[in-house]
């Protein structure tokens, strides 16, 4: 179906994020040193996702447009997928790596993001900033991974 392009997290909420080469996903958490399974996050306990995912297809028309700069991190999203559409995954549940990811909601994108990146983020990412996903089983996400649905 698709695979898993680059990973994200951040120990805080207004911290920067991080590109790893694996993530260790746990069981109705979240990703292991991620600002919402350590419950550090800006939404913690009211708005939080245990996952965030994003199209890698998205951020690149976003750059390709000359909008603001998206493909680092500043997206704060956890999750960058290639060769996968995430409306795709509504209502299911699916396999990403040695993990299994089940859709939660869609992630609009909300002026904090706005507020820690630049201006015009906010806009930039409107209609393509991605989905929340629960944590059914743990286990290790790297890049190259790929997403299936189950």
């Amino acid at each position: 179906m698709g695979t898993v392009h680059e990973i994200y997290i951040t120990s805080e909420g207004s911290a920067r994020m991080r590109k790893v080469e694996e993530a260790e996903a746990l069981a109705s958490m979240g990703l292991k040193g991620d600002r919402y399974c350590e419950r550090t996050g800006y939404y913690s306990g009211w708005d939080e996702c245990q996952v965030t995912l994003i199209e890698a297809e998205e951020l690149e028309a976003i750059a390709a447009d000359s909008g603001p700069q998206v493909l680092n991190g500043e997206h704060r999203r956890n999750i960058v997928t290639r060769g996968v559409r995430l409306d795709d995954l509504v209502g299911h549940a699916f396999r990403v790596g040695d993990a299994v990811l089940a859709f939660d909601r869609p992630r609009p994108p909300c002026a904090y993001i706005q507020s820690i990146t630049e201006p015009g983020m906010t806009r930039a990412l409107a209609g393509k900033s991605g989905i929340c996903a629960m944590v059914v089983q743990g286990g290790f996400i790297r890049p190259g991974d790929e997403i299936a649905v189950l």
